[in-house]
């Protein structure tokens, strides 16, 4: 009988112990946001928040942060406004007590946000919003983008060009006419930017540079001016739907060019704008992002990679019944993991996982090309840097659509198949 009793009692005092390091997981919140809903949903906010909840999943199977903590996702929605968004975020600060916020799918709403967590010490983790103001000459010290720059798409379109000069049948850039079309925001800005500085250092001839409301009923205006101006490619920036009605309105009235090159946003899902367009306008269409990880060459990567791809790819058809999903969704499960390892190293070097020593550790993150589920590496610039916060190591690349299919057209190093440039006499607004 004593020995019962004694053994009741160890076994009482044992769940009467607080718990002992190692005995069970602590927890660590991480917000994520994107536009789930409202216009800038389906031009790929939602896929966005779809793949950063899957990089949280696939984290947590694996045992969390270093088998420590837990990551427990707050989930939040911009509704695709800049106003919801402060609102949301301020309620994640001061009530969830996040120590980050991880995604943002607009740059209208990551301007504004990032100084308010700067000003509260919170992490402010970019998944894909690109304008460059978001961090140029801000002197942040909490945000972290490893996306790449708005700069940088605006660059990939007319360095494109210029390495297909022979496809349309010039030998010299100044031979070639760009018109660069813009939706006025911070984004479009940042991206038309770059197209005019590149377009002008090689001498291509900018026949138009109009921007626009994305929020516009009627793009007739722009078009009539197009076809005046009469492009070889037309470089566009644009959300959702916006694309949408000026595709339809530009086949409608008869606008022909060689190539319609977009820059992220609404152009990343392919598929979806099929749903919204007859498909054969959609097809040989250009979008430039970070390549979508189904089209990654798994080889070229760093070990251990391609798995966590083959994974995510997985999850994300099991869950989505989408078995190539748009960029998007590589950019929020690409950029949570990377987040995810500078939480561990900040667990390692200075013990728990707070915004204080998230911001330490992401200074010291340094991981080499084909490191990351993006297929580039990180290493972010430093305090007093122009882009304080950038992820250096980053770009994106030039896609067509071509027959049901994303194919990788440039650079060269990752490319699946030759551009079809000028675009194929079966492309409705093809030049005749």
């Amino acid at each position: 009988m004593k020995k019962i009793l004694v053994a009741l009692l160890i076994v009482s005092l044992f769940f009467a112990l607080p718990s002992a390091p190692g005995w069970a997981k602590e927890k660590v919140k991480v917000a994520v946001m994107h536009s789930v809903t409202g216009s800038l949903a389906l031009a790929g906010g939602l896929a966005g928040q779809r793949g950063a909840l899957i990089a949280i999943d696939m984290w947590n199977a694996r045992g969390g942060i270093l088998k420590k903590y837990d990551i427990v996702p707050v989930e939040a929605d911009a509704q695709s406004s800049p106003d919801v968004a402060i609102r949301e975020v301020e309620r994640l600060i001061n009530v969830e007590k996040v120590p980050v916020i991880l995604g943002i799918y607009s740059s209208s709403i990551a301007v504004p946000l990032a100084p308010i967590c700067e000003k509260n010490n919170t992490i402010l983790w970019i998944t894909i919003s690109i304008s460059d103001k978001v961090v140029q000459d801000r002197k942040l010290t909490y945000v972290f983008r490893p996306q790449a720059m708005g700069s940088q798409w605006g660059k990939s379109s007319v360095e494109f060009l210029k390495d297909n000069l022979s496809k349309l049948g010039y030998k010299s850039p100044s031979d070639v006419k760009v018109a660069v079309t813009y939706e006025d925001g911070p984004y479009g800005v940042s991206v038309k930017t770059a197209n005019l500085a590149l377009a002008e250092k090689y001498k291509m001839k900018v026949v138009l540079n109009e921007g626009y409301d994305h929020k516009a009923k009627d793009l007739s205006s722009l078009v009539l001016k197009l076809k005046a101006a009469k492009p070889d490619a037309v470089l566009n920036t644009g959300y959702y739907p916006d694309i949408v009605l000026f595709m339809r309105q530009a086949r409608e009235m008869g606008f022909q060019t060689k190539a319609m090159i977009g820059h992220g946003a609404g152009w990343a899902n392919f598929p979806n704008l099929e749903k919204q367009l007859p498909p054969e306008i959609v097809q040989y269409t250009y979008n430039i992002d970070p390549a979508p990880a189904q089209n990654l060459d798994k080889s070229k990567l760093k070990a251990g990679i391609g798995s966590i791809i083959d994974e995510f790819l997985k999850r994300y058809n099991d869950k989505y019944k989408e078995p190539s999903p748009p960029a998007h969704a590589t950019m929020g499960f690409g950029h949570a993991w990377v987040l995810f390892q500078t939480m561990e190293l900040a667990v390692k070097k200075y013990g728990t996982p707070t915004a204080d020593n998230i911001q330490k550790a992401a200074r010291q993150i340094d991981i080499p090309e084909g490191g990351t589920p993006s297929g580039y590496g990180v290493k972010f610039y430093p305090p007093g840097h122009k882009y304080a916060g950038q992820n250096s190591r980053c770009y994106p690349v030039v896609m067509q659509w071509v027959k049901g299919k994303v194919e990788i057209v440039w650079p060269n190093a990752l490319k699946t198949i030759e551009a079809k440039l000028p675009a194929p006499k079966d492309w409705p607004m093809a030049v005749k």
